[in-house]
């Protein structure tokens, strides 16, 4: 099993980055009189991380504070976690270093971080809606953690594959257009057949842009695809997945075929 995230080990990474200050609150300390607004993950799309991949989101937010509080003691950070709130989160992601903010006024900055979601900390349940959050930490050791500032899709990253034969074939004659659909599995690191997903055959002839669908067709239980179709003119075959809420979408490369 791998080991989760906790809040002792994101605080304490934020804090240490950037203040240099305990990982554990000091009884009495005061949280940051801070608080999180407009936070944008990956410019709101979904985050798909691959089998053995680490994907860095951009993230952008805004932090308030009174004009009597200086930001310049207090260090600030976005987080993606599961569960309930980020205090208790089954799992958790939070930028490596603090964010770099800019002043508004005397009471607004704007703040831009980098998360590293990372495979290997993934497990495949984990796919699925995470929820977005903030972490204020001050030289005191003071915290303040924010829940439910958003949403982001977290998917494993899909690949599709299509192969058409004979290639040349007679007009009027049957093509047999295999493929299979694989998706990233986390904890094995690597990609696994995805059976029972609804896969559209699509066609695109030969001097067009445009491909169109020929027939929709399941896969089976290792992820294969199968089925045939009349050979009409020159053109490209491909398979097209629309993707899940676990899974992204993709499309196979268009496989050529040469009728004569």
């Amino acid at each position: 099993m791998r080991i989760r995230a906790t809040a002792a080990a994101v605080l304490g990474a934020l804090a240490l980055s950037a203040l240099a200050v305990p990982t554990a609150q000091a009884a009495g300390t005061t949280a940051p009189n801070v608080t999180f607004s407009k936070m944008k993950v990956n410019a709101g799309k979904a985050i798909t991380v691959g089998a053995t991949s680490t994907v860095k989101v951009k993230v952008t937010y805004t932090v308030t504070h009174p004009s009597t509080v200086s930001m310049s003691g207090i260090a600030t950070g976005p987080l993606l976690y599961r569960g309930t709130s980020a205090q208790a989160a089954d799992n958790e992601f939070i930028s490596d270093d603090p964010g770099t903010c800019t002043k508004v006024d005397s009471t607004t900055v704007n703040c831009s971080a980098t998360i590293a979601v990372t495979a290997a900390d993934l497990y495949n349940s984990d796919a699925g809606t995470w929820k977005e959050g903030g972490l204020a930490v001050n030289t005191s050791g003071g915290t303040k953690w924010q829940n439910d500032l958003g949403t982001i899709p977290v998917r494993r990253t899909a690949k599709l594959t299509a192969d058409a034969t004979p290639e040349p074939v007679k007009k009027g004659k049957t093509l047999t257009v295999t493929g299979k659909l694989t998706r990233a599995d986390w904890q094995k690191g690597t990609y696994v057949g995805f059976g029972g997903q609804s896969v559209k055959l699509q066609f695109r002839k030969a001097g067009t842009s445009t491909y169109t669908t020929l027939k929709t067709i399941t896969s089976s239980s290792t992820g294969a695809l199968k089925t045939t179709v009349t050979a009409g003119s020159d053109g490209y075959y491909r398979y097209s997945f629309a993707g899940t809420s676990t899974t992204s979408s993709v499309s196979a490369a268009g496989d050529y075929v040469d009728v004569q």
